[in-house]
């Protein structure tokens, strides 16, 4: 592990974790990209991972040049969905969104919390994090590599501008479809949330 990263004592990962703990040969989605540590913390349990880099998807599938609401746009989200969430449906026991959500534009965020739902089997959760700030700005972006059962390894990759902000109102809007949003308290700047299918 890098010398730079940050450790962090992560309650909703420990939530996370007891909802998948004791049903081996789930189907779990890490929205963060591949990371050794992840993987072999959760196939340990016997689980089967599929790892999505989110933002890296959408990177590679936007382009400055079309307009918001064209036909390009919705094929690009189109694109985006089939390529991050190429599951059946209530095919997914569990996902890792980490904190990618909120640098989603509103159009591609609502079409992925659309997705996100079709695929989670009811009662399967979903550990996401949104940085505290209160307005859109640039914030670290991080790798997040599960150590153990309620730690979390933040290893820095740069810094990224939040598209949206959400407060605790506006995350329980967004995910209203959803059977539950559960908050948890922390004392940096991530606030944590599992939502349940």
């Amino acid at each position: 592990m890098t010398q730079e990263a940050l450790v962090k004592k992560s309650h909703g990962l420990a939530q996370f974790v007891a909802t998948i703990r004791d049903e081996a040969g789930l189907t779990i989605l890490d929205l963060g990209g591949i990371s050794q540590e992840n993987v072999s913390f959760l196939t340990g349990f016997g689980h089967r991972l599929y790892s999505e880099d989110l933002l890296r998807t959408l990177d590679s599938l936007t382009s400055e040049e079309d307009p918001p609401g064209g036909p390009s746009q919705r094929a690009q989200i189109e694109a985006f969905l089939a390529q991050c969430f190429d599951f059946g449906p209530g095919t997914l026991d569990g996902v890792l969104a980490w904190d990618t959500l909120q640098y989603l534009s509103r159009p591609v965020l609502l079409a992925t919390i659309d997705r996100l739902y079709e695929t989670l089997r009811p009662g399967a959760h979903m550990f996401t994090l949104f940085h505290t700030a209160e307005r859109p700005q640039e914030v670290p972006l991080y790798s997040y590599r599960i150590a153990d059962g309620e730690t979390l390894y933040l290893v820095p990759r740069g810094r990224r501008l939040t598209v949206q902000q959400f407060n605790n109102r506006g995350i329980e809007r967004l995910f209203e479809r959803f059977n539950a949003v559960k908050f948890f308290l922390t004392r940096d700047n991530l606030r944590e949330v599992i939502v349940k299918r």
